[in-house]
């Protein structure tokens, strides 16, 4: 984790909650740098020597706010503890067993408990202890570059602040997991949902092959001239059958045998118009469906169902995260090749439902792997030079021939 990337995230919609949070992440590291540079003041005074702030202070900061865009696959969040830790535990057994004096002040306090926040939140378990041993053995060491005596820094009263920055990584680090497992569950659940629609789909067609075989069989001695045709059937039916197949494995492969979860309704876009009307109602926000002439009636199940479940998931999102918006348009076009949807609305994102009414946050998690398991791309974000927020699916789809 980077302790520059809350400034710097635009992924989602922001609220006034989202802003607060980056400007406390960036006042964090302004006082950081401001502590840094009153160690560098302290240094000096009754004439001690600068040189343990002049050596760790550059590094330690270069270690905790590389920029992770630059930052090589080597400099990994264990190594960018451990160089720091190390480095001020050399110091500090230097100036020790040297007798002198070097005073250390709150700035590398803090950014040794920074990386030792870092370490034990985002490393492998491993590295996570040997790191975490280092960072902490390096703060409790820090009262040791005075005099012998002469410190007003007992060592085992860092314990105190150590302790409670391990704790708080370790929670964090919970936290992370729990979402990581319903990320991944919510994955599983919507590759269950799509491969049972697809094995529908699949079934209507087999099922109308085996009548037509049997009707085939049948007119091959008492009127071959309509067998051609019953053949043309057979043949559209068996292609689209073993397209939906083979999406089908593709979405089952990593799903486990035992696992289970509710099936979502399916949806087409016959159903749209319903959906929207039952969105907007008397007191909701005012909505409208474009379906382009270009859009046809055939497009294959498993798209219309995909392109339900976007319409479906932004008009839920306009509604927890954008409640003061007042239209949303919902547009339909098709090119020939792909199907696009469009979701936009002119909310600001002021207002929003009580955090117990948005859910668990997972929407966009289950509906990007639904599209992009079709071959499709999903793009969601503020709308350009206007205000609101726009989600946009891409679905490949070439209308069934008849």
């Amino acid at each position: 984790m980077d302790l520059l990337s809350s400034v710097r995230a635009l992924g989602a919609r922001t609220g006034p909650g989202d802003r607060r949070r980056s400007l406390l992440t960036a006042f964090g590291i302004v006082l950081l740098l401001l502590a840094a540079a009153v160690d560098l003041l302290i240094a000096g005074v009754d004439g001690r020597s600068r040189w343990p702030q002049l050596v760790v202070l550059p590094i330690s900061l270069a270690m905790l706010l590389w920029p992770a865009a630059r930052r090589p696959a080597w400099l990994t969040v264990a190594v960018r503890a451990a160089v720091p830790a190390v480095l001020s535990g050399a110091v500090t057994a230097t100036v020790f067993l040297s007798g002198r004096e070097a005073l250390s002040g709150p700035g590398e306090v803090a950014i040794l408990l920074c990386l030792l926040l870092l370490t034990v939140r985002d490393s492998p378990v491993r590295w996570a202890v040997v790191c975490g041993v280092l960072d902490a053995a390096a703060v409790l060491a820090l009262p040791y570059r005075q005099a012998f005596g002469a410190s007003s820094v007992n060592p085992f009263q860092m314990l105190l602040p150590v302790c409670a920055v391990a704790g708080l990584a370790g929670y964090l680090r919970v936290l992370d997991h729990r979402r990581r497992v319903a990320v991944t569950e919510t994955q599983r659940a919507e590759r269950l949902a799509m491969a049972a629609d697809l094995h529908d789909f699949v079934a209507h067609h087999v099922t109308g092959i085996l009548v037509q075989t049997q009707v085939a069989q049948l007119l091959a001695t008492s009127d071959p001239e309509r067998l051609n045709a019953i053949l043309k059937d057979v043949e559209r039916s068996a292609t689209e059958a073993l397209a939906s197949m083979r999406r089908t494995v593709g979405l089952m492969r990593e799903v486990p045998e035992d696992g289970t979860t509710g099936r979502h309704p399916a949806g087409d876009l016959a159903a749209l118009p319903e959906l929207v009307e039952g969105f907007g109602g008397p007191a909701g926000p005012k909505v409208v469906l474009h379906r382009d002439p270009s859009v046809p009636d055939g497009l294959p199940h498993e798209v219309q169902a995909a392109a339900y479940r976007v319409v479906q998931e932004a008009l839920t999102n306009v509604r927890r995260h954008a409640a003061d918006a007042t239209e949303v348009s919902v547009g339909l076009a098709h090119d020939g090749c792909a199907l696009e949807v469009t979701v936009r609305d002119d909310g600001s994102g002021g207002t929003r439902l009580p955090q117990a009414a948005r859910g668990g946050g997972f929407g966009l998690v289950g509906l990007t792997e639904r599209v992009t398991a079709l071959g499709g791309e999903l793009r969601t974000g503020p709308r350009s030079g206007r205000g609101g927020w726009e989600v946009t699916a891409t679905l490949p789809a070439e209308k069934a021939s008849r």
